[in-house]
């Protein structure tokens, strides 16, 4: 009978750890997704930015011989990132495509220049920092105009602010509602052994041995469901991998590195901070209260 009993409380035990485990992992998987995204916040932010175009209109009579050598020349500038050389022909394509294949019809020669497109540091995709490509862009007796989209730059910038204001928000408040479901989980986890802290307490025991046990216990859960968090955000990443293939490209392995270590961090973090609170209040309580609470 005592060893069905004691089999019994073993089963138990375990299926408590197990369940308090997959509620830690599952808070921390979405701590892992909030910190993936503003880890990496900063890199989709230098995506965008660089892929701006900046186009460089030749002048009519430039020849294409002289405008890839301005386009080769212009590596030299440390603003530059990637340069597209832009024939007539194919100005004169895209040009059919917007407007239709007769818009050529009304001229004699055909209208579309030369033209380079031009991306951009990230770093110099700011307003200040525009003036001054344009009027390096513009100082070559090649060049008739440069054509920056002043106002889409403005919102990209504008936007991207709030897009970050908006994400760090958002993982503040994951981070602090996963703090406290996770904390109610660990406390509950300790008040159902209320009574064996009781009985430690009875035959002399300290608060800090009492606390050394459950303070044990709590790490290794905390990094056990840190791992196993870990392991279903890389598995999330995986199964999306293919849907989201051009954000995939930003991510460093620098940075899922960061991410799994905050999520380990966390989880310790929260299960140690929530076990020690619980046990101290629990250790001052007498066996009535115990009982009544």
């Amino acid at each position: 009978m005592r060893k069905k009993e004691n089999r019994m409380m073993t089963r138990r035990i375990v299926s408590s750890w197990i369940s308090t485990v997959i509620s830690i992992a599952l808070m921390l998987f979405l701590v892992g997704v909030g910190a993936l995204i503003l880890v990496n916040a900063r890199s989709v932010s230098d995506y965008f930015k660089e892929n701006m175009r900046i186009s460089v209109i030749m002048k009519q009579d430039v020849t294409e011989a002289d405008a890839l050598a301005y386009e080769k020349a212009l590596y030299a500038r440390d603003f530059i990132r990637e340069t597209e050389f832009v024939s007539r022909e194919r100005g004169v394509e895209e040009m059919s495509a917007m407007l239709g294949e007769d818009f050529l019809d009304i001229f004699e020669t055909a209208p579309v220049p030369i033209s380079v497109d031009v991306m951009l540091k990230a770093e110099y995709v700011a307003p200040d920092s525009l003036d001054r490509v344009r009027k390096s862009l513009s100082a070559s007796p090649l060049v008739e105009d440069v054509v920056v989209e002043g106002s889409l730059v403005d919102a990209l910038n504008a936007n991207l602010r709030k897009i970050s204001l908006v994400i760090a928000g958002f993982v503040l408040l994951l981070l602090f509602i996963s703090f406290v479901l996770i904390s109610n989980t660990v406390r509950l986890n300790v008040f159902s052994r209320r009574f064996t802290i009781h009985t430690m307490q009875l035959v002399g025991a300290t608060r800090r041995f009492i606390r050394a046990p459950f303070m044990a216990r709590s790490v290794f859960q905390g990094l056990f469901a840190g791992f196993v968090a870990i392991l279903l955000l890389i598995g999330a990443l995986f199964a999306l991998r293919s849907e989201l293939s051009m954000l995939f490209e930003l991510f460093l392995p620098s940075q899922l590195l960061a991410v799994c270590g905050i999520v380990l961090l966390t989880g310790v973090l929260i299960t140690t901070v929530s076990t020690f609170f619980v046990v101290n209040r629990l250790v001052g309580f007498t066996k009535d209260e115990l009982y009544s609470y």
